[in-house]
């Protein structure tokens, strides 16, 4: 089944670094660090100093880090994908299961 997104709130920030749609972003606009708190996904790809749309509440498109089973609770990963959680924050849930790394799959943002 495709990824599909419900998105609830979409902000506006300004990108302070180059990144592809669909990957965790933090507040500073660039890619949120592993296993830390995220603002939201990226919508689209990101330019430095470009506004960037980031879906902050309800479903949105996210890049697994590996395989994800559905319902699980997800963490930031590595290069902002999105992993099962393990140690981080938890800021996600999986909507879809995920069967590989770069698989996209909707999630529950969770603030």
């Amino acid at each position: 089944m495709p990824a599909n997104k419900v998105q609830l709130l979409t902000l506006s920030i300004a990108a302070t670094a180059d990144f592809n749609e669909y990957l965790a972003v933090s507040q500073a606009g660039t890619l949120a660090a592993a296993g830390a708190k995220m603002f939201g996904l990226a919508t689209t790809n990101g330019e430095i100093n470009v506004q960037l749309a980031v879906d902050v509440l309800g479903t949105s498109v996210a890049i697994a880090g590996a395989a994800i089973a559905k319902d699980a609770d997800l963490e930031v990963g590595v290069n902002g994908k999105l992993v099962t959680q393990a140690a981080g924050i938890t800021v996600a849930r999986a909507v879809q299961a995920a069967a590989a790394n770069g698989d996209q799959l909707e999630v529950l943002l969770l603030p």
